[in-house]
């Protein structure tokens, strides 16, 4: 599964779900969305996770299931269960590393280079190693070897912890073993000077054959006290759908979310419209229930949070897209507005014809709307890694 098609399936609603395995995470990136340490403990029973994945059928599945943290190869062994578990049903895996794994091998030599590319081979133990010895564990491989996709995190806050070098050399191996591979990329925006040399240096390393998923550094975690927002709020009067609304989340305590903000993710109690239950004592068909027949849900993928307050509400709420999103789950003119629109069959049509309107844009328009705008070529493979202007200039 290549990374334009998973990013493809983004608007459709429980097309995908997202798993958070764990918020610990042995990096201390300075821009960390999540607050991930070493010493974090907070992760959904494991138990649980496995049960709420084991009731997917192959009538009733997410097409793409994601496994995320803090850093999930903390967890080779549960992750490549719940790969197991989500494949036998036919749903696919994607995997996103902060790579920490992958770290020590330039300190210690590991890997050779051949035309300018770093190599390794494998290891009776079932592990791959580069030439002087430096393994990928084991436990570590057969994680990797059970997704149908392996992205890696790579910026200038990762660099200080793992170097390019190692992820490209790892990257190399994962490549031998048969599994699709991507990047995520972040920066501060299209002009940042550091995303255009990175984005350069994977064209140069891969020859265009690895994709790259470019987003800006947001006002969350442990960025919260120095990135600045870097988005307006669009326009009350116009409709501004939320495709982060379709893919529901199972948070570090096990509730499921109806979208991915990081706030959303953090805060408790969360608002009523965004709760879709608990993997303690909900499966996969009821989440998919709620999250398929919600109104509010629904009303948020058709025009979005600003449009819906404007048009039922007291008007825009102060703050960002996703705070007045927040706000609406105490409102109850909003939620009877939604239920008056979007309720039974007229609402489902209006779900299906948003998420379809999305899907025409392709996998860089999606990214061009929730990304960096200027890199969102670099989703599908064999584009050139120039940033697009639009007649601006970025330098």
């Amino acid at each position: 599964m290549e990374l334009a098609e998973l990013v493809a399936r983004r608007p459709f609603p429980a097309a995908g779900l997202l798993l958070g395995l764990t918020r610990r995470c042995p990096l201390s990136c300075a821009h960390c969305s999540t607050g991930s340490g070493l010493s974090t403990r907070q992760e959904p029973d494991a138990a649980q996770l496995e049960r709420f994945v084991g009731s997917f059928t192959t009538e009733n599945r997410p097409d793409v299931v994601m496994l995320t943290g803090g850093e999930p190869l903390l967890l080779p062994a549960l992750a490549e269960r719940l790969s197991t578990l989500a494949r036998e049903s036919g749903s696919r895996t994607a995997l996103l590393s902060g790579m920490f794994f992958a770290r020590d091998w330039s300190r210690r030599g590991g890997g050779r280079r051949a035309g300018g590319r770093l190599y390794g081979r494998g290891t009776p133990g079932g592990g791959l190693t580069g030439r002087r010895g430096v393994a990928v564990p084991p436990a570590i491989l057969r994680a990797i070897r059970s997704v149908d996709h392996f992205s890696a995190s790579l910026d200038v806050h990762h660099e200080r912890e793992v170097s390019r070098a190692d992820v490209f050399r790892a990257l190399h191996l994962v490549r031998e073993e048969g599994v699709a591979v991507s990047l995520h990329l972040t920066g501060t925006g299209g002009s940042d000077p550091y995303l255009a040399d990175l984005t350069r240096a994977v064209e140069e390393e891969f020859g265009g054959r690895v994709p790259c998923l470019v987003n800006e550094v947001r006002p969350f975690g442990r960025a919260a006290s120095w990135a600045r927002a870097t988005r307006t709020g669009p326009d009350p009067a116009a409709a501004s759908p939320c495709s982060m609304a379709a893919w529901p989340v199972v948070a570090f305590d096990g509730r499921v979310l109806a979208c991915c903000n990081q706030d959303t993710v953090d805060r408790r109690p969360v608002p009523v419209h965004l709760d879709l239950g608990h993997i303690a004592h909900d499966d996969w068909a009821t989440v998919r229930r709620r999250a398929l027949e919600s109104p509010m849900l629904r009303m948020l993928r058709t025009v979005g949070p600003t449009h819906l307050a404007a048009r039922y509400g007291s008007g825009p709420r102060p703050g960002s897209y996703c705070d007045g999103c927040r706000a609406l789950g105490g409102d109850e003119a909003v939620a009877a507005g939604a239920r008056s629109v979007a309720g039974g069959a007229a609402g489902a049509l209006l779900d299906l014809t948003a998420a379809m309107r999305g899907s025409r844009e392709g996998a860089q328009g999606i990214v061009r709307r929730h990304g960096c705008a200027e890199y969102a070529p670099l989703v599908v493979t064999g584009e050139p890694a120039r940033p697009e202007t639009d007649g601006r200039d970025i330098r």
